[in-house]
């Protein structure tokens, strides 16, 4: 199944708890065998059990492409270690910044990045480098935090449903793939916070109907996916 439901902590938000790209999905300790083995054949990548500063809030704290990932100042050596040593050659830049939330900061894969305006130059930058990947500021439906507001791939792009025709363009230009606009969890705008997905799959909130599982699957190209 190229799509499927899950929930984390008995939470339809499972974006928050989780990310993934096309070599690797990253989770919490709690996720139990039972979820990680259907989260890895719907992936079709492994999982990799980890925290971000001792927090479950994986999706929100970090931005990950299959180039590299994108931490909070907090992060501990064990997780970096960790993190290395499932993707020995993955790019990894902790952000020195007050900042802390990039993976609600930041919308990438593996052709760019849109980012949240707020952020400076330099720190524009440094995410750039370890993506490597161009990076530019954006916004999604007028707001900034770019991350929540979509689901990107390296297929597609399913954004908040009031996502302006500028800001689809701009989309388009920067991530080099299509984009459409949806809702998960029965309605709910925030793309990023209920949907994770790759090339392979996606998985979402466990209260995503069947009409916004379809645009899913139309969006991010996964209806022939195996």
């Amino acid at each position: 199944m190229t799509v499927d439901l899950l929930g984390l902590f008995g939470n339809s938000t499972i974006g928050v708890y989780s990310k993934t790209t096309d070599r690797m999905v990253f989770v919490p300790p709690q996720v139990s065998e039972n979820q990680a083995k259907k989260i890895e054949e719907c992936l079709k990548v492994k999982v990799l059990r980890t925290t971000i500063g001792d927090s479950v809030l994986i999706g929100a704290l970090a931005n990950a492409n299959s180039k590299g990932i994108t931490l909070p100042h907090f992060v501990r050596d064990k997780e970096i270690n960790a993190i290395k040593s499932a993707l020995p050659d993955i790019n990894v830049a902790v952000m020195e910044t007050k900042r802390t939330a990039y993976g609600n900061m930041v919308l990438s894969n593996d052709n760019g990045a849109i980012v949240d305006p707020r952020l400076k130059r330099k720190d524009v930058v440094k995410i750039s480098d370890a993506l490597d990947v161009e990076v530019i500021s954006g916004e999604i439906a007028g707001l900034p935090y770019v991350g929540s507001l979509a689901t990107a791939t390296n297929k597609g792009v399913l954004a908040h449903p009031l996502l302006k025709e500028e800001e689809k363009m701009h989309l388009k230009e920067v991530l080099k793939v299509p984009v459409d606009v949806g809702t998960i969890n029965c309605g709910v705008p925030y793309i990023g916070a209920g949907l994770i997905a790759n090339t392979h799959g996606a998985i979402a909130g466990f209260v995503t109907t069947g009409p916004e599982l379809f645009i899913i699957e139309e969006t991010l190209d996964l209806v022939n996916s195996e």
